[in-house]
């Protein structure tokens, strides 16, 4: 009987000790994960579009293995989020040619906001201008589509629209001419960007007997003209004229 008890004793000593062990290797254990954010100034620009740079990657403090481990393998291999507001450079819009100068020929899409009455199609007649409702011919060559609006707008403000918003686009350019030794010569349909080649090209091509290397183009503004002896190349302006000349061998 006194083994027995004795033995027992020793049993239990040895379970306390192993209790007492393992609560102080609980209490001892390391802290849990700690995620490192990224700096201020890569937060501010996520919120705001500012340009993006890859904010540092989150650091995970892993003492444990298993699912800490695997957890700070899943933010190590995420790529890094796009910042709020970003988007890939776009292409620079085409913008439309404001001095060009207008003439007979052209036709123009006049819009006066709130009035359906006057927002319409008008050509520029051969003497210059258009006519419109209410304030009649308004002269229109030489001018540019601004310069236009803001005539329109002055004339409609006196006596008949307290505060007029108007704006002037060109619905189709007035045409070019071209003569001499192509296929088809007459008069085309003016396509902005045209140069001399592309008119010859419009035109059927050149005939047998055309001399291809230059041509003679006159150009005509505000009432005056100007002729000169351009290569293929030379960008031509609505209401030109090209002639094609014959070679002599």
């Amino acid at each position: 009987m006194p083994v027995a008890r004795a033995f027992r004793s020793s049993i239990s000593a040895v379970v306390l000790a192993a209790s007492a062990a393992l609560t102080l290797g609980g209490c001892m254990q390391t802290a849990g994960p700690v995620a490192v954010m990224p700096p201020r100034a890569d937060l501010d620009s996520m919120a705001y579009g500012q340009p993006y740079s890859a904010p540092p990657p989150v650091v995970v403090a892993n003492n444990g293995g298993g699912a800490i481990a695997a957890l700070g393998n899943s933010f190590a291999a995420s790529p890094a989020p796009m910042p709020v507001g970003y988007a890939a450079p776009m292409a620079a819009p085409v913008r439309y040619d404001a001095s060009y100068h207008l003439d007979a020929g052209d036709k123009l899409r006049v819009v006066v906001y709130g009035q359906e009455g006057l927002t319409n199609s008008y050509a520029i007649d051969a003497g210059g201008s258009i006519t419109m409702p209410l304030i009649g011919a308004v002269p229109a060559r030489g001018r540019t589509t601004a310069g236009l609006a803001g005539e329109i707008a002055a004339r409609l403000r006196n006596g008949y629209i307290r505060e007029p918003s108007v704006a002037v686009e060109i619905e189709s350019y007035r045409p070019f001419f071209i003569l001499g030794e192509v296929t088809a010569p007459g008069q085309y349909p003016y396509v902005p960007n045209m140069t001399v080649e592309s008119a010859v090209a419009i035109a059927g091509g050149f005939s047998p007997r055309a001399k291809r290397d230059v041509v003679t183009v006159t150009h005509t503004e505000n009432g005056g003209s100007m002729r000169a002896v351009v290569p293929l190349g030379t960008p031509l302006n609505p209401g030109d004229t090209v002639f094609v000349g014959e070679r002599w061998f």
